[in-house]
C-alpha cells in the first residue's frame, strides 16, 4: 500500500466515525474524547491495524488516535529526494527532535514512533477540524 492509498483510505475511515458521532450530537470535546486509544480498540476495531493486537503506535499512557498521522509528516510516493543513493519518501516537516529517519534497504521513511505531538488531547484541542484531510492537506508533496 503506498503513503497515498493509505491516506485516502483512512480519511473516508475517520470521515465516517465522525460524521456518525455528529449525527449523534456529540460536541467538539465528546468527539476528542471518542478518539482515545482505548475506545477505539473497543469500538471502531477496523479504524488501526494495531487495534487488533491492542497494540499502540506509541508507547505513551494517553493515546489519542484523531490525528493519526502527523500534520508535520510529509510524503511522496515517488520519492522527495535522493540521499547517498537512497530514496526518502517521507520526512517531518518540523524536524521534531523525538523523530528519526529509518533505512530500508534503498528507501527512507521518516519514523514518528517516539514522537507523541499530535496524540494528545491539548495538540488536538488547539487544531481541531472535523475534516481530517482538510487538517492534513500540506502532508501530500
Amino acid at each position: 500500500m503506498t503513503y497515498l492509498e493509505w491516506f485516502d483510505a483512512h480519511a473516508q475511515r475517520h470521515k465516517n466515525i465522525v460524521e456518525k458521532l455528529v449525527a449523534l450530537g456529540k460536541t467538539k470535546e465528546e468527539i476528542v474524547e471518542y478518539f482515545v486509544f482505548e475506545n477505539m480498540v473497543k469500538n471502531e476495531s477496523d479504524f488501526c491495524p494495531l487495534y487488533e493486537q491492542n497494540k499502540k503506535c506509541h508507547d505513551i499512557a494517553y493515546l489519542n488516535c484523531y490525528l493519526c498521522a502527523c500534520p508535520y509528516f510529509r510524503f511522496s510516493d515517488t520519492g522527495v529526494e535522493k540521499v547517498e543513493g537512497k530514496t526518502k519518501f517521507s520526512f517531518c516537516s518540523i524536524d521534531a527532535k523525538e523523530g528519526k529517519a529509518a533505512v530500508y534497504g534503498d528507501a527512507i521513511h521518516q519514523d514518528c514512533s517516539a514522537c507523541t505531538i499530535p496524540h494528545t488531547k491539548h495538540y488536538i484541542e488547539k487544531h481541531f477540524d472535523l475534516d481530517w484531510r482538510a487538517h492534513m492537506k500540506e502532508c501530500i508533496l
